[in-house]
């Protein structure tokens, strides 16, 4: 339909050998590399070096003979069965051997390639999957459940794998080349992508991209998870629904983004939320909310938007909290202002490997943006503007756990106090290699935010969480 005139030369009326059963020795032959029990089979099949000869093939003549301004006007559907038929000519047209099997994953992939994101369609559309790490053409792995496991996806060469990341990076305004090799981008669904690419990638361009559950988590199924306990988790709504100043930390993939959504779940309905992110993965249930996101310069260096510039404006727009994705820089002073400057209930993630580790990065970070304050200022700061510090943390088996949940309580001489609400202890591993662990109260009766919390009419449930997690330690240690 959509051929280009003479493209294509006319097949013969019949050609039947296109789908003729393959022989024996066209059974796929396995690489090496890639071990049976590395991966789940039904994600890709395993393809021979002669499957990929032929795509390959199918692929160049495919392009010669199609109309892509044409294609772009159908619908996904209709696009895809115009595709199909024609790689069926194709391949009947070039006889070549193909078992029906093999056929048909032809078909699939090459639609992915024109259509998608090519080999990382199926990987995309699992659920199950929480960061897709591509290094180069030959190599693709994936975490499942805590464990980085080694696919058979590979990409045709490192050129195809740089379409798609210019596919992937030009749907929100970004580019990724040479003049400009590292790009932080999204998926429509939100999901979190960053591609470096030659000459800085030696092996040629590494996409990473970190997947989102298409059922965002809430803090009861993080209960399911045994991230926390359901004390923890009525904790953690009150501090929420109280307006408490919260600050994440956490390492790298420790789930803080994911906290970061559930405790927004219990934000209320008429408040006007602004969020500011390097790239929009925050995914806020509420109806009035605005998103913010930055800008990398243009080719002349030009036009660059900070995550300080997005904090600063924010403050214009009439705010009730304030949520930043990640705080990595002197947007720190900013979001410190904003915190005790009215903005109550504002919340934010760091890196850092403790509640203390992540006071100290604030400092560190508000000095690094050329803030000549005297440290005991900037510690009045953190103490006057931060309430609750939620650490997380991606124990060695894969698993995430909720293991601090410190309040900042004040400034003794120049040092700050915490005290800890909800902890953490690891007891050991069971014969299968996974963490043993227990959360527990640390028996503090009436925390800081009390008083905030029952100016929120949330007194009730917070001393029945701490009661009721006092008791289940009771019960825990008579047994």
């Amino acid at each position: 339909m959509f051929g280009k005139r003479g493209a294509t030369p006319q097949a013969p009326a019949a050609k039947p050998a296109s789908v003729a059963p393959a022989p024996a020795p066209v059974a796929a032959v396995v690489p090496a590399p890639v071990a049976p029990t590395v991966f789940d089979e039904g994600l890709t099949a395993r393809r021979s070096e002669e499957f990929y000869a032929h795509k390959a093939q199918v692929f160049a003549a495919l392009i010669e003979s199609i109309d892509l301004a044409q294609l772009a006007k159908l619908d996904l559907e209709a696009a895809r069965e115009e595709i199909r038929d024609i790689v069926s000519d194709i391949v009947s047209l070039k006889a070549m051997v193909m078992s029906i099997a093999e056929q048909e994953d032809l078909l699939e992939d090459i639609c992915n390639d024109v259509l998608g994101y090519g080999p990382l369609e199926p990987l995309l559309a699992r659920d199950d999957i929480a960061d897709i790490m591509v290094n180069g053409a030959g190599k693709t792995y994936i975490e499942v459940q805590g464990r980085v496991q080694l696919t058979p996806v590979r990409f045709r060469d490192n050129t195809q794998l740089m379409n798609i990341c210019q596919r992937i990076v030009s749907q929100v305004g970004r580019r990724v080349d040479e003049a400009s090799p590292i790009c932080d981008a999204r998926l429509p669904d939100g999901s979190r992508v960053n591609v470096i690419a030659p000459p800085l990638a030696i092996d040629g361009p590494t996409l990473t991209i970190r997947k989102f559950k298409k059922d965002k988590l809430t803090l009861p199924q993080l209960v399911r998870f045994g991230t926390i306990t359901q004390e923890g988790a009525t904790i953690l709504e009150v501090i929420g629904r109280s307006r408490c100043n919260v600050l994440i930390s956490g390492g790298t993939g420790s789930g803080k983004t994911t906290l970061l959504n559930c405790l927004t779940a219990s934000i209320e309905q008429t408040e006007r939320i602004i969020t500011c992110e390097d790239a929009a993965e925050l995914q806020l249930q509420q109806p009035h909310v605005v998103r913010l996101e930055t800008r990398p310069p243009n080719l002349e260096g030009e036009g660059e938007i900070t995550m300080r510039d997005l904090v600063k404006n924010c403050l214009r727009m009439r705010p009730e909290r304030i949520i930043v994705g990640e705080v990595r820089g002197p947007e720190a002073f900013d979001l410190l202002q904003a915190m005790n400057t009215g903005h109550d209930g504002s919340m934010g993630t760091l890196h850092a490997n403790s509640p203390r580790e992540a006071m100290s990065r604030l400092e560190s970070m508000i000095t690094m943006g050329g803030f000549s304050l005297p440290s005991r200022t900037l510690r009045e700061m953190i103490v006057n503007s931060i309430d609750v510090i939620v650490q997380v943390m991606r124990l060695r088996d894969g698993s995430r756990r909720i293991t601090h949940i410190t309040e900042v309580i004040g400034l003794e001489g120049d040092v700050i106090t915490t005290q800890d609400v909800f902890l953490y202890d690891i007891l050991g591993e069971d014969q299968n290699g996974r963490i043993i662990g227990r959360h527990r109260s640390t028996g503090i009766g009436r925390p800081k935010f009390w008083e905030r919390a029952r100016y929120f009419n949330e007194e009730n449930r917070l001393a029945a969480a701490l009661d009721a997690a006092e008791t289940s330690e009771e019960a825990r240690g008579a047994a």
